[in-house]
């Protein structure tokens, strides 16, 4: 027993006509007859009752089709389920980046892949980077972006994305608004907004101001890119924070943005589990972010 020769079956009892199966199967009137003998002959018993020209179901045929018609509707939901996963119906996605990344890189990368695949759903995660990196690593999220201010965070697998060169940020009005660069040694006695002892951040921004030989006062701690940001603009202080934060909070903010010298690179990553099968739902968001970032990198480097 064939599935042509199912649905054949099917097609006849549904218009009661050889000749109109054959036109719907794009086949001759013969050719559907013989594949009904060849049913028949399968299932051992008449499905047609023929009267000369005339055509009826048979008793037994009847019974038949109502199977028939249940084998049809399992085909059906299995088509119905392909078309979910063509379309990425019911998939979800969950992505975990610090603050500024979430509403800005990633909110932007959404927004191109629902637009690409509207019935799938994401949900984004928003915390300090150390969280980040917990939420991927534990399986919570699919994957995550963050920034590293040093080595490759254990146990997942890294990607950068972007390298970029952290900046000054200082109140509007301030003895740097003068220069086109600020040195490092020129932070030494200055109110300094920090980010909190044992972070990552504040262990190199304070390395590369020791190396400088400058000892600024710190007079706040966040671990917030908008909150140090907030405080600067509040004349509080200056501070020395990754340029993505800085560049987006600067719209809104009381602050100036200048280059540090020497530079302090850090890098934009992907973090993924390192032993995580990627579903087509994560390779595709990775390519709409990818596209995301090398817009912005393009941006930074007009800026």
């Amino acid at each position: 027993m064939t599935l042509k020769q199912i649905e054949t079956f099917r097609i006849v009892m549904q218009t009661g006509s050889m000749t109109e199966t054959a036109s719907r199967l794009h086949t001759s009137q013969p050719q559907i007859s013989r594949v009904i003998g060849q049913l028949e002959a399968v299932v051992g018993f008449a499905l047609f009752e023929r009267r000369g020209t005339r055509l009826s179901a048979s008793l037994d045929g009847k019974r038949f089709l109502q199977d028939v018609e249940k084998a049809f509707v399992g085909l059906e939901v299995l088509e119905a389920a392909a078309s979910n996963i063509r379309s990425f119906a019911g998939e979800r996605l969950s992505v975990a980046a610090m603050p500024r990344i979430a509403g800005g890189l990633l909110t932007r990368a959404v927004v191109n892949l629902k637009k690409e695949l509207p019935e799938s759903l994401v949900t984004i995660h928003s915390g300090a980077a150390s969280t980040v990196n917990t939420w991927v690593a534990s399986g919570l999220c699919d994957l995550g972006a963050a920034i590293l201010y040093g080595d490759d965070t254990p146990g997942l697998r890294v990607e950068t994305l972007m390298q970029m060169d952290c900046v000054v940020v200082f109140p509007k009005g301030h003895r740097f608004a003068h220069l086109e660069q600020v040195e490092a040694a020129d932070l030494n006695g200055e109110d300094f907004v920090s980010f909190p002892v044992g972070s990552a951040p504040r262990e190199r921004i304070d390395q590369a101001l020791a190396t400088a030989g400058a000892k600024p006062r710190t007079v706040l701690e966040s671990d917030l890119g908008a909150s140090v940001c907030a405080f600067v603009s509040a004349g509080l202080g200056v501070s020395v924070i990754n340029p993505f934060a800085a560049f987006e909070e600067q719209r809104t903010g009381n602050f100036e943005v200048r280059a540090l010298k020497p530079a302090m690179p850090i890098r934009l990553v992907l973090l993924r589990p390192s032993d995580a099968p990627e579903s087509r739902l994560v390779m595709r968001f990775i390519k709409h972010l990818k596209r995301v970032v090398q817009a912005e990198q393009k941006r930074h480097e007009r800026l």
